[in-house]
């Protein structure tokens, strides 16, 4: 299957850069370009594209904000596409927003062309992708928000931490078996009875760990012994029953809820 790509970006040149990057792929094709944040609405809308390569600073209107309105007023059936927010400037500011917008991922210009191309793949197939440099601040940064804010169930690092060691001993797949019961278990306890995390079963739990350590599904998968489509069926429950948009946000909430220890 070919992951169509809408290509938004305010310099013609950088598009024409990109173009050549993705269409280079089998697997990836650019099926348009828009030069501003109101023509990228109007392009996703026409184009229906999986995936939309968004710049953050353009004349007029900005890339986040477009990314809010292309998530928000969708006006076709089923899910809007996936933006990937694509950005010279590595600045907390803009990953937030970013964020906080509806976007999957956020990725530097300065990234290897085979990063990029794997950052589309990774955010068309549902996941979250971002730049390893920003990815430790940006958890940092969550965590150290007051937990009434976060809205994140109490939690005690020490019984945290127990969990994650547990977890961190599952190397073949009858250990993450049981590292996940062991792992699980020592997260409730940690959780108490009242917070959010209480709805998710103890192999929930254990995913959920995997997700907030950056682990992709494939990985997960072999770590676990299961299926990518069982772990990503598994994911998906994750965040309906949590009630989140996406991986990024489930990460959050499992660093700030103590399910690992801190890094």
């Amino acid at each position: 299957m070919t992951i169509r790509v809408l290509l938004v970006d305010d310099q013609e040149m950088v598009r024409a850069a990109l173009r050549v990057v993705i269409d280079r792929r089998e697997d990836l094709c650019v099926v348009g370009e828009a030069g501003d944040g109101q023509a990228a609405i109007e392009a996703a809308a026409n184009l229906r594209p999986d995936v939309v390569v968004m710049d953050v600073r353009m004349p007029g209107m900005t890339g986040v904000e477009a990314t809010r309105r292309i998530m928000a007023e969708w006006p076709h059936p089923g899910s809007p596409p996936r933006v990937l927010v694509l950005t010279t400037f590595d600045l907390d500011e803009y990953v937030h927003s970013a964020l906080r917008a509806g976007a999957s991922g956020f990725m530097l210009k300065n990234s290897l062309p085979d990063e990029l191309a794997n950052a589309i793949r990774v955010v068309a197939a549902g996941e979250a992708m971002l730049a390893p440099s920003v990815t430790h601040r940006l958890i940092s940064a969550f965590a150290a928000l007051p937990k009434g804010l976060v809205g994140a169930p109490p939690a005690t690092r020490a019984n945290a931490r127990a969990g994650a060691d547990v977890d961190a001993k599952a190397k073949t797949g009858a250990d993450a078996n049981a590292g996940g019961d062991a792992g699980g278990s020592a997260a409730r306890e940690a959780t108490g009875d009242s917070g959010p995390l209480d709805k998710l079963t103890e192999r929930e739990l254990h995913v959920l760990i995997l997700v907030a350590r950056g682990l992709s599904n494939a990985q997960i998968a072999e770590a676990l012994d299961v299926t990518q489509a069982n772990v990503k069926s598994r994911v998906n429950r994750i965040l309906t029953r949590l009630g989140l948009e996406n991986r990024v946000q489930a990460a959050i909430l499992a660093h700030e809820a103590g399910l690992l220890a801190s890094e």
